[in-house]
């Protein structure tokens, strides 16, 4: 009994320990969240500013450009797949390499080739572990991300699309990150970046109106050139932001869970620390007694 009292009591020891430490990250990860809140609306007015721009752009022009033409056959897709560098964070990255999966397998049935793009060491991670080929991994910033991380991964991704096919270029990339709702909701998001597909677009005027007097210059090619990858760039910073709240999210979640459950196993454990110690007093009580009752009568 003894030794059986003295393993509940080390159990006890260590949930407490471990409530300690998970109280701490759901604490720190809930201060985290509201920066990573304020950067994803920060961003808002340059993203629309931009989308406006390029939808003006595409709408108004007549031009046919790379990155917004459809090619007549898409053989070769890259996948972009937004994860985090640490764990504890529930099913966030588990979700994303998931809804990846679903992604590749329904672009493989379409007849075409994909290639991998990873943020992040648990995509890499995950990728290394089932000897998967990735193009280029990109780690380190997925909690507090940086606009020059963005730019390196939109930079990677363009000369990536206008690349000849025949030399590695691919004719369509995805992206798939996790975008931020509530503290309590992360949905996994799938957003074919190019060819370009502007989602806050202007509408077409109707038969009979005229349309907008836009003049670029020096000229439409050139405002394209300069314009989209700006856009692009925005884009996956966004993305970025919206992942990094939603990673915050997650483990704040994650981790009150784990404090719950390290509540729920020191009752146990205490409750079958005093089970223990009831029995082995109960046993002393039986011992002294039947030593009594032998002395007396031995008398």
């Amino acid at each position: 009994m003894g030794a059986q009292l003295r393993v509940y009591r080390q159990r006890i020891k260590a949930a407490q320990t471990t409530k300690k430490i998970t109280r701490a990250m759901e604490l720190i990860s809930a201060s985290r969240i509201q920066k990573a809140q304020a950067r994803v609306a920060a961003s808002g007015p340059y993203s629309r500013a931009v989308t406006h721009a390029v939808s003006a752009v595409a709408t108004y022009s007549n031009v046919d450009h790379i990155l917004t033409t459809e090619p007549e056959t898409i053989t070769r897709a890259a996948v972009v797949l937004f994860t985090s560098d640490r764990g504890l964070a529930g099913a966030f990255s588990t979700n994303i390499i998931r809804e990846s999966g679903e992604l590749v397998a329904k672009l493989q049935a379409e007849g075409k080739e994909v290639v991998y793009y990873t943020v992040g060491r648990k995509a890499a991670a995950y990728f290394a572990f089932r000897r998967r080929a990735a193009e280029k991994i990109w780690t380190g910033d997925t909690e507090h991300p940086v606009f020059a991380r963005a730019q390196e991964i939109g930079s990677t991704l363009v000369e990536k699309f206008v690349q000849p096919e025949a030399d590695g270029g691919v004719n369509e990339i995805h992206i798939v990150y996790n975008r931020f709702v509530n503290s309590v909701t992360q949905i996994p998001e799938v957003v074919r970046l190019l060819p370009l597909e502007v989602v806050e677009g202007d509408e077409a005027p109707t038969e009979g109106e005229a349309l907008p007097a836009y003049e670029f210059e020096p000229d439409v090619e050139n405002v394209l050139d300069s314009l989209l990858p700006v856009y692009i760039e925005s884009r996956i910073f966004n993305a970025m932001l919206q992942s990094a709240a939603a990673e915050h999210a997650a483990r704040q979640v994650a981790m009150h869970a784990a404090s719950d459950n390290a509540d729920n196993l020191i009752k146990d454990y205490t409750r079958l620390a005093n089970n223990a110690r009831q029995s082995e007093i109960t046993q002393q009580i039986s011992e002294i007694v039947g030593g009594a009752d032998a002395l007396s009568s031995a008398k």
